[in-house]
C-alpha cells in the first residue's frame, strides 16, 4: 500500500490549490484520512481530518478557508485550499490512520497503521 499526494505548487496570496492523495493497493477499508503540514523550522501539524463516515475537523488557522473531502470508492482524500496566505507555505502530507488491505506478496489480509504520503510542497508567494 502506498499513499501518493499531488497538487502542490506556487500560488499567489489569495489564490487556491487543490491537493489530492490516493491510496494504491488491494484495499478493503481506510479509517480516518487527513492532511498535515510542516513549515520550515516548525513541527508537523494537523490541517484537517475526515472519517470514513465523512465527519471532518480542521485546524483553527484554516477553518472557513480549507475543505477536506474523500472518495471512498477511489481510496482518495482531497484538500481544497482557498484564500491562501504566505503562512500556509509548507510541505503537505496526507495520512491514513488505519488501512485494511491484502498483501500482494502473501495474499493475506493485514491491518496497518499510520500511513504517510511523500509530501507535496505548497508555496504561497507574490
Amino acid at each position: 500500500v502506498q499513499l501518493q499526494a499531488s497538487g502542490g505548487g506556487l500560488v499567489q496570496p489569495g489564490g487556491s490549490l487543490r491537493l489530492s492523495c490516493a491510496a494504491s493497493g488491494t484495499i478493503f477499508s481506510i479509517n480516518t484520512m487527513g492532511w498535515y503540514r510542516q513549515a520550515p523550522g516548525a513541527q508537523r501539524e494537523l490541517v484537517a481530518g475526515i472519517t470514513s463516515g465523512g465527519s471532518t475537523n480542521y485546524a483553527d488557522s484554516v477553518k472557513d478557508r480549507f475543505t477536506i473531502s474523500r472518495d471512498n470508492a477511489k481510496n482518495s482524500v482531497y484538500l481544497q485550499m482557498d484564500s491562501l496566505t504566505p503562512e500556509d507555505t509548507a510541505v503537505y502530507y496526507c495520512n491514513a490512520d488505519q488501512i485494511t488491505y491484502r498483501s500482494n506478496r502473501t495474499n493475506r489480509i493485514f491491518t496497518g497503521y499510520d500511513w504517510w504520503g511523500q509530501g507535496t510542497l505548497v508555496t504561497v508567494s507574490s
